[in-house]
C-alpha cells in the first residue's frame, strides 16, 4: 500500500472512533479487559503524541508518557494529538528520516503505515466496547494489517528479543502455520529462537491453518473476534501448535 492509501484509512478509522468513542468513556473494552473506552481514548492519544515526537526529534522519546497526559480530558487529548499528527506528516514526505523501533526501517513511511493499522484495531475496540457494529474494514488495510503482524511485530521481535519469547519457543519442536486469506497467504516456521515468515502458502502439510476472509483473519490474529464473527475464520491443526503461535503474537504485541 501506498502511503497516501494508508492516510486515507487513517482519517476514516479516526473519523469511526472519535464518533464511537464518546458514546460511553466508562464502559469496558471486552478486547482489551484492564481498559474502559476513557483509557482506550488516552492511549490512542498519547500513541499519536509519541509517533510526534519520534518523528519531530529522530528518535523514540523516553520516558513515556509524560505526567501531565494522565490528567488531561481523554478526547480532548485524543483531537489534540491526531491533529499535531496530521501536521507533522503534512510537513515530512514518507522516505524522510524518523526514530522507529524497527531498526529495517527508520522512515516516516513506517509511522504512516503504523498508524494506520494502530488505529483500525482500537477503532474496532472502542466499537466493541460501546457496543456498536463493527465497522468494515478495507480489504487491502486488513491484508497489509496482517502482513504487518506477523513480520514487523513478531517475527522482527523474536529475531531482537528472543528471551522474552524462551518460554515460548526453548522447547519448539519446530513446526509450521499457514495464514490464509482472500489473495494472500504467508507460511511461518517456528523453532529455538526462531519465528520465520514467507510470502506464500508455502509446501507440505502445515502444522495448524488459519484462514478466513481479510478482516476477520485480521481480527483473529489480533485477538480482536467477538461471537458474532469467530465462525468466520476456519482453525485447522494441533491444539499446542496454535498454542504456541497465539502465544508468540501476545507476546510480541504486548
Amino acid at each position: 500500500m501506498e502511503s497516501t492509501r494508508f492516510l486515507e484509512c487513517l482519517a476514516t478509522d479516526f473519523a469511526r472512533l472519535r464518533a464511537v468513542a464518546p458514546i460511553d468513556q466508562a464502559a469496558r473494552v471486552p478486547s482489551c479487559p484492564e481498559w474502559t473506552v476513557a483509557d482506550l481514548t488516552r492511549h490512542v492519544g498519547q500513541v499519536y503524541l509519541h509517533k510526534t515526537v519520534a518523528m519531530r526529534e529522530g528518535a523514540e522519546p523516553e520516558p513515556w508518557p509524560p505526567a501531565e497526559l494522565a490528567t488531561e480530558e481523554p478526547l480532548a487529548l485524543l483531537d489534540r494529538a491526531y491533529a499535531g499528527l496530521l501536521a507533522e506528516f503534512a510537513t515530512r514526505r514518507p522516505e524522510d528520516p524518523a526514530g522507529t523501533w524497527y531498526t529495517p526501517d527508520q522512515t516516516v513511511g513506517f509511522w504512516i503505515r503504523r498508524m494506520a493499522q494502530e488505529t483500525v484495531i482500537h477503532r474496532i475496540d472502542a466499537e466493541l466496547g460501546t457496543g456498536q457494529p463493527v465497522a468494515p474494514v478495507p480489504t487491502d488495510l486488513a491484508v497489509d494489517g496482517i502482513d504487518e503482524l506477523l513480520k514487523v511485530f513478531v517475527a522482527y521481535s523474536v529475531s531482537e528479543w528472543a528471551d522474552a519469547f524462551a518460554d515460548i519457543l526453548a522447547g519448539s519442536p519446530g513446526r509450521t502455520y499457514t495464514v490464509r486469506t482472500d489473495g494472500a497467504a504467508w507460511r511461518v516456521s517456528t523453532g529455538r529462537e526462531r519465528f520465520d515468515v514467507a510470502d506464500g502458502p508455502g509446501e507440505g502439510r502445515p502444522d495448524v491453518t488459519v484462514s478466513g476472509p481479510p478482516v476477520a483473519v485480521l481480527r483473529w490474529v489480533w485477538n480482536r473476534e467477538s461471537v458474532d464473527q469467530a465462525s468466520d475464520v476456519t482453525v485447522e491443526g494441533e491444539p499446542q501448535a496454535l498454542d504456541e503461535l497465539r502465544r508468540c503474537i501476545v507476546v510480541a504485541t504486548q
